[in-house]
């Protein structure tokens, strides 16, 4: 059983999309030419895709779960403009193969790389990224992250149903020690630049409850039977913070852009 299983109508639902500032920065961050190559590396429903079409005009998106590719497709072949070309592929970063000749300008990876072996992904990646390509890891901050009171009562409630530590599925989730940055100047693409996009948000207790179903550390599954309990936990809890189900969120993008070293 996959991480997300059960999870892809609530992911293509209530997760957050790309906002247009941040595609602007993955947009900036390489040349513009014909063809202008995207590698989308963990597409999940294909947010990141959805967000750069009209940018680049021969995309391959990449996710080991077929049924967050089959939510790709149908969201994004009838969005997808006259002139650019999409191929969906099931199968995971470390056994990805491009068509022959095929090289990404820009490789992006949003909220997947704590997936990954990282440092094999980012060496794998030097021949499947063109001269002037570059590499681009980015997400925001998960509901875990406790940065309001709001979020802190959730996760609390999240604790008392499935312990203290947080779920990777059916496992505990094991999170990277080092930054990423760090992790990318070790690699070939050494050279990297940071930007910070702040995002503000406004969510309901059903849109709550929405995206935490799209998460693997609480998804609906690893409730069993008590998955209603646990629902009107999160409504009873969220009540105490707000008399019109309004939530406000201060989040941020923060975008790491990877390229080579120039000669």
């Amino acid at each position: 059983m996959g991480l997300f299983h059960g999870t892809v109508s609530f992911y293509r639902q209530y997760r957050p999309g790309i906002p247009a500032t941040v595609a602007d920065v993955l947009d900036a961050a390489v040349p513009t030419g014909v063809p202008r190559r995207l590698l989308d590396v963990g597409t999940g429903t294909g947010l990141v895709v959805e967000a750069l079409l009209g940018r680049f005009d021969d995309i391959i998106a990449i996710d080991n779960d077929p049924d967050m590719l089959a939510a790709a497709e149908d969201a994004l072949h009838q969005q997808l403009p006259a002139d650019s070309q999409l191929r969906l592929q099931e199968v995971t970063a470390e056994d990805f193969t491009p068509p022959a000749g095929w090289q990404a300008d820009l490789v992006t990876i949003c909220r997947a790389f704590h997936w990954l072996d990282q440092a094999a992904i980012l060496t794998r990646l030097d021949a499947q990224v063109s001269p002037d390509g570059a590499v681009a890891i980015f997400g925001d901050n998960s509901f875990w992250t406790a940065t309001s009171d709001w979020k802190a009562a959730i996760r609390a409630v999240i604790q008392d149903f499935l312990g203290e530590q947080r779920r990777a599925g059916e496992r505990t989730f094991q999170h990277h020690n080092r930054p990423y940055s760090e992790i990318m100047r070790e690699s070939p693409f050494g050279q990297v630049e940071e930007h910070t996009v702040p995002v503000n948000r406004t969510w309901t207790a059903d849109s709550i409850l929405g995206y935490l179903y799209s998460t693997s550390f609480a998804a609906p599954q690893l409730f069993g039977d008590r998955l209603g309990e646990f629902d009107s936990a999160v409504r009873a809890t969220l009540a105490r913070y707000s008399d019109t189900d309004t939530f406000a969120e201060d989040n941020e993008f923060l975008i790491r852009i990877g390229r080579r070293e120039r000669a």
